[in-house]
């Protein structure tokens, strides 16, 4: 519920969105459950991102199926699907769509029409981003934060809802254009992709060299996603968990006097304000697609690592050391512990969606 919202019948159809979600969420799981085996915290983020109207990084060796994830999503979901291979030829026109000279038959006029590129789709897979010049980045970046492009001086709006899940290879860098520390903060969570194990593996040979095709079923359209996605943004956050979400990406910023020894020592920069809002926003969806309607310091904890790890840049001190951006995130858990009961205490979350949720 929003602060301006004071009506019950507004609270009352909040909740039971929020209970719409809750069930939806556990049928995507299930019904991607039919094609990918494992991954459930991959699943888990890219929902959330969604959900909080955000964009993803995966990083990944080739092979983990995050082309199918993202595919097999979009079905689920009933959202139209593209996939751009990046390569170091392709060019801005090539993705955002160009105009074309056409000629009438019937009256022999010649008019300029724009052809859309692979950009105007719900969910667009942008396949090892690195490996395509900053110029085409740059466009895929406009789309990303403006979900608009600019062909020939015009701005074109993209279709609702617009997701763009990048994909890195970890392995090859030779030839590659490294997305800037600026570009990648456009992104509401870096994903990691790791290794399935060892059941989940022989799952995945068992199940993929057959030639049965599971039946997938359709959960939710994109005007259901733009909805809940709105429902999000309405759940209240409290006091207290915002600024345990600003302590935390406080904290990463060296030289400021809240920044503990070992971030000065293994960080050479830290995170900015945007990270502060993912946290949150992140916080949030976190806890809706749970089915509850306000957000505690666990769902900002649950998703610190995602929003944290392509913000907060190590210095070559950690780098001989073997130690990671996560490993620190690690510490900054460790040092900045969060009370689960004052994440209640918040006024504007009115007493009947604290009885609301599954936990109460």
């Amino acid at each position: 519920m929003s602060d301006q919202a004071t009506g019950g019948e507004v609270v009352q159809k909040d909740i039971e969105a929020v209970k719409k979600l809750n069930q939806a969420y556990q049928i995507i799981k299930k019904e991607l459950s039919k094609i990918i085996v494992g991954q459930e915290k991959v699943v888990e983020e890219v929902l959330i991102a969604i959900f909080a109207r955000g964009h993803c990084m995966l990083e990944g060796v080739p092979g983990l199926a995050k082309t199918l994830l993202v595919s097999t999503l979009s079905q689920v979901l009933s959202l139209s699907f593209r996939r751009i291979q990046f390569t170091p030829d392709l060019m801005p026109a090539d993705i955002t769509g160009t105009e074309i000279l056409q000629q009438d038959k019937a009256t022999g006029e010649r008019v300029m029409k724009f052809v859309p590129g692979p950009l105007f789709c719900n969910i667009v897979l942008a396949d090892e981003i690195n490996r395509t010049p900053p110029k085409t980045q740059a466009a895929l970046m406009e789309a990303m934060q403006e979900r608009q492009v600019t062909t020939s001086g015009v701005s074109r709006k993209l279709p609702e809802p617009f997701f763009v899940l990048a994909t890195q290879n970890p392995i090859e860098q030779e030839g590659t254009y490294p997305l800037p520390e600026a570009q990648l903060d456009r992104f509401m969570f870096k994903i990691i992709v790791d290794y399935p194990t060892e059941n989940e593996e022989y799952d995945i040979v068992a199940s993929t060299t057959t030639n049965i095709v599971p039946d997938l079923q359709k959960v939710l359209g994109g005007q259901d996603i733009m909805d809940l996605q709105d429902i999000v943004r309405r759940v209240p956050a409290a006091e207290h968990v915002i600024k345990y979400a600003m302590k935390l990406v406080r904290q990463t910023r060296i030289g400021r006097p809240e920044a503990p020894d070992f971030i000065n020592e293994m960080c050479s920069w830290g995170a900015g304000p945007r990270a502060c809002q993912y946290l949150i926003l992140g916080g949030k969806a976190r806890a809706v697609l749970n089915g509850r309607y306000y957000v505690s310091c666990e769902d900002v904890r649950a998703v610190a690592h995602a929003v944290l790890r392509h913000r907060v840049i190590t210095n070559f001190n950690a780098e001989a050391e073997g130690i990671t951006t996560d490993k620190i995130v690690d510490r900054l858990l460790e040092v900045t512990p969060a009370a689960e009961s004052e994440a209640l205490a918040d006024k504007r979350a009115p007493q009947v969606l604290k009885e609301a949720g599954p936990e109460s």
